[in-house]
């Protein structure tokens, strides 16, 4: 699972729409243009509690998605509505920066969007306030890596890609720019 130094078409679209943020928002240090930070891909897995055959072909799956092995998330409270002791496992997250980053980045916008049923377009209503953007998806088969024939079960993932930029409007047009596919 390593990762070598590639010079990603998506990377390089980011230097050359450098330019192009700095004269629609006028920033005055090139320190200033915003930049993708890190993208953050989160599993829920509430039936992980019952079975743990299900974590461990989740964080497969998940692994084989980001190329980076994910991480176990534990209860932090007990719920004994949905009989959830504090400290159970019941998800899993990767954090990905630099590369492979990048990478799945690349692979997000022009692979595995495009695949989604009846895609139209991503929401531009999904920023939290401080520039970071948040989409979920319903089964993990929209990734070209997992074969249909291996899943057991159809799992959604949230993936949030924060940036440096400041509010909502600087980070929409960097992800526009990246050719983020929002909806019209």
């Amino acid at each position: 699972m390593t990762m070598q130094k590639v010079d990603l078409p998506i990377k390089r679209r980011y230097r050359d729409v450098m330019p192009q943020l700095t004269e629609r928002h006028g920033y005055e240090n090139v320190m200033a243009v915003p930049k993708i930070e890190k993208i953050v891909v989160n599993m829920g897995l509430g039936e992980a509690k019952d079975d743990s055959k299900v974590l461990e072909k989740a964080s497969k799956e998940l692994a084989t998605i980001t190329l980076q092995r994910p991480v176990i998330t534990k209860a932090k409270k007990s719920v004994s509505n949905f009989k959830l002791r504090a400290g159970m496992p019941i998800g899993l997250k990767v954090t990905l920066r630099g590369e492979r980053m990048w990478a799945f980045l690349d692979k997000l916008i022009n692979v595995t969007l495009p695949r989604v049923r009846d895609f139209r377009g991503i929401s531009a209503n999904a920023f939290d306030g401080r520039g970071n953007y948040s989409l979920g998806l319903r089964e993990q088969l929209v990734f070209p890596e997992i074969s249909f024939d291996q899943v057991d079960a159809t799992r959604g993932m949230d993936i949030t890609i924060v940036t440096s930029a400041p509010n909502d409007e600087e980070a929409r047009s960097l992800l526009e720019l990246l050719g983020m596919p929002f909806r019209k």
